[in-house]
């Protein structure tokens, strides 16, 4: 299923509240997304939308984060989450064209890495591995099989290691 992805605009807020609501069965990642736009670690250009039939259908965003290496020093990487699909719409495709096309667009703005914490079989499909491949720990008692890290450019990663520190808009989730 082709859709249609683009950045997000303030016109469109209410209708990716909906969709991801509807996604998650809760309001609360919607609720994340609506903070997470007033703080200064969102990046409008990886807040994409997809749209199909002129109706969004699903959302991707990217947010800035740190890993807080064990030297103490920090290195900036993304979030990728969350990621949402209208119940309807999900198992065909619009997810990874989300991915993609996000992936994409944080290489052109010259992010070094993503993080995730999910599905362990569906994000290995686009490159994620377990973050523990590089010493780099989740902030979350989670399985390390499903917090995992992609490299956007080679040795992205490299010498990083360290506690992920997500903004504190991630806590109300």
């Amino acid at each position: 299923m082709k859709v249609k992805i683009r950045q997000e605009n303030k016109d469109d807020f209410n209708a990716v509240f909906e969709v991801t609501k509807l996604a998650f069965g809760q309001d609360n990642e919607a609720k994340l997304v609506d903070l997470l736009r007033q703080n200064n670690t969102f990046i409008p250009e990886l807040s994409l939308v997809a749209i199909l039939d002129n109706k969004i259908v699903g959302h991707i965003l990217f947010t800035k984060i740190k890993i807080v290496n064990n030297d103490g020093s920090e290195t900036e990487s993304l979030a990728l989450a969350p990621m949402a699909v209208r119940p309807e719409f999900q198992h065909k495709g619009i997810g990874g064209q989300l991915i993609k096309h996000g992936l994409i667009k944080a290489r052109e703005l010259q992010y070094k890495s993503v993080i995730v914490l999910g599905h362990e079989h569906y994000y290995p499909k686009f490159g994620f591995v377990p973050a523990d491949k590089w010493n780099i720990k989740s902030p979350y008692n989670v399985p390390t099989n499903v917090f995992m890290a992609l490299e956007l450019i080679t040795d992205g990663l490299k010498n990083k290691n360290g506690l992920v520190k997500y903004p504190k808009e991630f806590e109300t989730v």
